[in-house]
């Protein structure tokens, strides 16, 4: 396409699309044109397998025989790849005199029309890259454009009001453990389309400043010991701005079921009749620790963990003690205000007082800290120090491994600086 062109998209919806070869090329002409919606009429003596397969399908029709004077008639668009110079030029010359567009696989040069390289996402949006007579060009382009549609970095959201059929829907978008870089790729997607977002404290919040300014952003503020929204709140503001016909993202923190009572927010959208999708993410439980350099699970150490939330007091923490083995890791999460009863519990219910503990604050963030001690020291450690949540408590041997592996990210960081 060295020649000045115009682009424009095309409608084939049940119209006659002529495919003239039987080869791979023709195969993927015609397997665009049906999912276009074209009917499309293939001529070749023979079929590849994948043309073969359209035919004994009913996807395509097929003359067995080589082209022939007339064959375009009646075409609204035609494909010319029969590898055969004489005989593209043939289609392509009666194309012509037919008034219709030709487009031959042999020589770009020689066609009235082209076919770009395609990026197409899920919702309708198709880019169309031309790699001005580079083939290879275009499809790289074409791949870089798809990713960037795929993970949500391009400005995806439709801007022109849309008639509202229905509920939108809710989808329930785990985070991870903070930093705006691990949330996964159909998180980040959901919330480039989004009308409404409503947020966690501890969700990654760096993902906000990409939206677009029109997006609805409604912050649940949830502090330690006091709630902007409650959890009724949340369930009923979600509910309602779905049933209004908008997409809304709820992004929380970690993982929406790994105590992020995102099954509390699904059973409130099933019964109003709003559809849910859930999203995972990374929760914080094994990431946060990951990052300080702790595994919650090593050969020849411990072959398991049990995550356990402090949020309601030490009963769940002495449960489960006695329920695992001494052996065992032990998260908590949410266990920063009640550190020092915890400890007490644990050693009350047989855990050594040597137990080696670290407290990770601020997970996978630049304010990284960890606190590394033992169940008899850890909370005048923590004291001295200023702990404060959000963080996570790891007990048990796994914690000496630290002093090996040393923290991966962004403590490391910070600890090579000049």
């Amino acid at each position: 396409m060295s020649t000045p062109s115009y682009p424009v998209v095309l409608d084939l919806t049940g119209r006659r699309v002529l495919v003239v070869g039987g080869g791979p090329v023709a195969a993927r002409r015609a397997s665009s044109a049906v999912a276009a919606g074209g009917r499309v009429e293939v001529v070749a003596p023979w079929l590849c397998e994948e043309l073969a397969s359209l035919v004994a399908d009913r996807a395509v029709e097929w003359r067995a025989r080589d082209y022939a004077d007339g064959d375009v008639d009646g075409a609204w668009f035609v494909h010319s790849a029969t590898g055969d110079r004489t005989t593209d030029d043939a289609v392509a010359h009666a194309a012509d005199r037919a008034r219709a567009w030709c487009v031959r696989a042999d020589d770009a040069s020689a066609s009235a029309a082209w076919t770009p390289a395609v990026a197409r996402s899920a919702d309708g949006v198709l880019v169309a890259v031309s790699g001005g007579g580079d083939p290879g060009r275009a499809r790289a382009i074409r791949d870089a454009v798809a990713a960037g549609l795929d993970s949500g970095e391009l400005p995806v959201r439709a801007t022109r009001r849309r008639t509202i059929k229905g509920p939108g829907t809710v989808h329930l978008v785990g985070g991870g453990p903070g930093h705006a870089s691990l949330v996964t790729v159909r998180g980040r997607r959901l919330l480039a389309t989004a009308d409404v977002v409503v947020v966690d404290r501890l969700a990654p919040r760096g993902l906000l400043d990409r939206l677009s300014p029109d997006v609805e952003v409604i912050d649940c503020g949830k502090t330690p010991g006091h709630h902007q929204l409650t959890q009724d709140q949340i369930n009923a503001v979600i509910v309602e701005r779905a049933l209004q016909g908008l997409d809304v993202v709820r992004l929380k923190g970690g993982d929406p079921f790994v105590l992020g009572r995102g099954g509390e927010e699904a059973l409130a959208c099933h019964a109003a009749g709003v559809p849910v999708e859930v999203v995972p993410g990374v929760t914080s439980a094994v990431s946060v620790p990951a990052a300080a350099g702790i595994p919650v699970t090593h050969r020849g150490v411990t072959s398991s963990f049990a995550l356990v939330s402090a949020h309601d007091g030490v009963e769940p923490i002495e449960r489960a003690a006695h329920e695992h083995a001494a052996t065992t890791t032990l998260v908590l999460l949410m266990g920063v205000r009640l550190l020092r009863d915890s400890a007490a519990a644990l050693v009350a219910s047989g855990r050594s007082a040597s137990t080696p503990v670290a407290i990770i604050e601020r997970g996978w963030t630049e304010e990284q800290r960890t606190t590394v001690g033992t169940l008899a020291d850890i909370a005048d450690l923590a004291e001295a120090g200023g702990v404060q949540s959000p963080a996570v408590v790891v007990v048990g041997d796994v914690v000496a491994l630290r002093a090996d592996l040393g923290p991966f990210s962004p403590e490391s960081r910070q600890a090579r600086r000049p």
